[in-house]
């Protein structure tokens, strides 16, 4: 029996989810769990930080790409590429071209356990140098700049005057504000 790779198939914009959904469905009205193994729309959770309000969301790493993991034949090939959304195998020609164990491990496949320990990316509207208000807390109204980020903690430091001299004082995400 023939092995089972990872494949990249192009999908118009925004059909990603769509696309993988109607596989899904084909597979099983067509009894192909033993040739299409897996369907994946890859997706990382970013958390943003936006006026001191912190928000999760889930952003697709590849607009328009769905990844499938299945057994390379005609009914395979068939079956995808005639699926309502795929625009084609990513590919020379007409010709799929598996993705590499490389590949996939560069792209967070492979173990579950590290798929699921990834960190988080967490995106700010300030940056370093940026004048920012305290919105919360004992601090709160207090006007500074950011002297520095640490995305893994979630924090930002400003020096606060405290008994007439500036001291370094850190803040999470979502007590601080961009002053605009």
């Amino acid at each position: 029996m023939a092995e089972a790779n990872w494949y990249v198939v192009h999908t118009y914009s925004g059909y990603e989810n769509k696309v993988k959904v109607d596989i899904e469905k084909t597979i099983e009205n067509r009894q192909m769990q033993d040739q299409i193994l897996e369907v994946s729309v890859p997706v990382e959770t970013v958390v943003e930080v936006k006026n001191g309000v912190e928000k999760t969301a889930d952003r697709k790493l590849f607009p328009g790409y769905v990844l499938i993991r299945m057994i390379m034949n005609d009914e395979t090939w068939y079956v995808v590429r005639n699926t309502r959304g795929v625009t084609g195998f990513v590919g020379p020609g007409s010709k799929p071209v598996p993705l590499s164990p490389g590949e996939m491990a560069k792209l967070g496949f492979g173990k579950k356990e590290e798929t699921e320990v990834r960190e988080q990316k967490v995106l700010v509207d300030f940056a370093e140098g940026d004048t920012v208000s305290v919105i919360g807390g004992p601090w709160k109204d207090t006007v500074g700049k950011i002297i520095a980020i640490n995305e893994k903690k979630r924090t930002v430091s400003m020096m606060v005057e405290m008994f007439g001299r500036e001291t370094k004082v850190e803040f999470d995400f979502a007590e601080v504000k961009k002053v605009t």
